[in-house]
């Protein structure tokens, strides 16, 4: 669970967001950072029994992202994040493609799972996955409970227009125009919390399993 010491800092961090008062608090830093790895820990060691494709040898502080921002293109300036954000990849050890990602941010919380903006090579093999086969997606992502976790899955960022090699009036265009294939739900505070926090959010990533099922057959 995450310890309300480290919502504090993440709070602190957004109204002091430099490097005097980051080096002065790097301390509380750490322990934060190894509050999220515990979690990360404990997520891994249960979600390996839902997924099996997500390692149980993954290493919990390689999961855990860098708090440090990429300034260099960035109108933003800020140094440092205010999250910490957890990848759970399940195509080996590397961050990336279809996986399971939890995002720890006071009151923006939240756990996900899919593939956010695949590569070309990948989109193209989903597209035609979902041509094909797209009864097996729909029967995950048009079922009451996962609506009722995750929203509307067609809701996602869609192209203006039609990909390319398939009609406008394809009965699965609206899945088919999908940019990415993200399922995701918001985690209260109170919920992160909890001392069950990585049992419910692995009973969540266990209704995201079979659309990641679905995903990696598509790309494999």
């Amino acid at each position: 669970m995450i310890r309300p010491q480290t919502l504090d800092f993440l709070k602190e961090l957004v109204e002091n967001n430099n490097r005097e008062w980051f080096q002065e608090n790097k301390d509380r830093y750490e322990d934060a950072r190894a509050n999220v790895i515990e979690l990360a820990a404990d997520v891994i060691n249960k979600l390996h029994k839902v997924d099996p494709s997500v390692s149980a040898d993954l290493d919990p502080k390689k999961c855990v992202m860098r708090i440090y921002r990429d300034i260099r293109f960035s109108k933003n300036k800020t140094p440092y994040k205010n999250n910490f954000g957890i990848s759970l990849p399940t195509q080996g050890l590397k961050p990336g493609g279809v996986e399971y990602y939890l995002h720890i941010q006071p009151g923006k919380s939240f756990i996900a799972g899919g593939y956010w903006m695949p590569e070309a090579d990948h989109l193209k093999a989903i597209r035609q996955e979902i041509d094909y086969n797209a009864e097996d997606l729909k029967k995950v992502i048009d079922d009451k409970e996962f609506i009722k976790l995750f929203g509307e899955f067609r809701k996602q960022d869609q192209l203006k227009t039609t990909p390319k090699g398939y009609d406008a009036d394809n009965e699965n265009i609206d899945l088919l125009k999908l940019k990415s294939f993200v399922a995701w739900h918001p985690l209260k505070d109170k919920e992160v919390m909890r001392a069950g926090a990585a049992t419910e959010i692995v009973a969540l990533c266990s209704r995201i399993y079979p659309m990641n099922v679905f995903l990696k057959n598509a790309i494999a």
